[in-house]
């Protein structure tokens, strides 16, 4: 079969590799529905992340399982199945308190750009819905699978509660759906921190009541100006730079809470200023599994659409195509389809 392998920085392309098989007998091999580009993809697309050699791209995934391992109990062949791009056995002490992304047993999911991939820890790591969906919900599906799951955790870790002024850093498709994350859980007013005109429709479409266009010192004066100098009780960073952490904690009150997702990218914090500061703070990998049968709910019934986040869809020969579209910022994120 064709997947997607990048060899190099800026380097990506769709050619033949072996079809996955089982190597584990607690592995599954599913055949994808659709498949999509991350932000955290472009960290090695860009040469910030340095590959060591050619490296199977993609980690979100959705379809329909094709063949199981002799241990996996709970997942069938012809089940259609959506997982966590953290892979983990859902039953060691982390999991049951609802971490699953540092699992004993964690892996991270790859080689998902692809038509079949191969799914460890299945029956840790899969949640199977009880017919086939409509292919309609195949985008939002796939989106629960780590960019919903991602925002989710963001604004769960920030502790957004009923009533709760909420501000996102970042306007891609993880802060986007941090938005629409914040909605669900009753925030009172969601600031979306964004420059983009068309990130902004979609942050006021998923929930968003304010729109703030400065970036660091002066997004933080904006926020502090639009809540009488109080700050945000709750804040989501969803870049992982310097300058959106900085931004994210210095917007929160005292006493308030960050929940940072951006995977950090030459982030440093001062003991001095998180002593000063007295905000509270948990990220992280987001334990995405913790959430797939509530997200994979709302979906089904159609409460929320977070497919929309995806505003390019390619087949997936074009992946290339894509990674320059997220690259420069033409697409908040691309959907390929096999």
């Amino acid at each position: 079969m064709k997947a997607t392998v990048l060899h190099a920085p800026g380097d990506v392309r769709y050619e033949e590799v072996p079809e996955p098989e089982i190597l584990k007998s607690t592995d599954a091999i599913i055949r994808l529905s659709a498949s999509c580009i991350c932000g955290s993809d472009l960290w090695p697309w860009r040469g910030i992340d340095k590959p060591a050699g050619p490296m199977r791209m993609g980690h979100e995934y959705c379809g329909v399982v094709v063949e199981v391992g002799a241990d996996v109990k709970t997942i069938r062949p012809g089940q259609f199945v959506v997982g966590s791009f953290a892979l983990s056995d859902n039953t060691c002490p982390h999991c049951r308190h609802g971490f699953q992304s540092s699992c004993v047993q964690r892996e991270f999911m790859s080689g998902a750009q692809a038509p079949l991939a191969r799914v460890p820890l299945a029956d840790g790591s899969l949640v199977a819905t009880e017919t086939m969906p409509d292919d309609d919900l195949i985008p939002s599906l796939l989106a629960v699978s780590d960019v919903l799951g991602t925002g989710w955790y963001a604004a769960d870790a920030a502790r957004v509660r009923p009533g709760s002024t909420v501000a996102v850093v970042g306007d891609g498709a993880v802060g986007l759906m941090g938005v629409l994350a914040a909605k669900q859980m009753g925030a009172g007013r969601i600031i979306a921190m964004s420059r983009h005109k068309q990130r902004q429709d979609l942050a006021l479409e998923y929930g968003a009541t304010d729109i703030v266009t400065e970036r660091g010192d002066a997004g933080v004066a904006a926020i502090k100006a639009m809540t009488r100098d109080v700050g945000a009780d709750a804040v989501l960073e969803c870049v992982g730079t310097k300058e959106s952490m900085f931004q994210a904690i210095n917007a929160a009150r005292p006493g308030g809470s960050v929940g940072f997702v951006g995977v950090p990218h030459g982030v440093e914090l001062g003991g001095e200023f998180l002593f000063f500061s007295q905000k509270n703070l948990l990220g992280g990998p987001a334990p995405v599994r913790r959430f797939l049968p509530d997200l994979m709910d709302l979906v089904l019934t159609r409460q929320i659409n977070p497919g929309k986040v995806f505003d390019q869809e390619l087949p997936i020969a074009d992946v290339a195509h894509g990674y320059r579209a997220m690259d420069e910022r033409r697409a908040i994120k691309t959907l390929l389809r096999i």
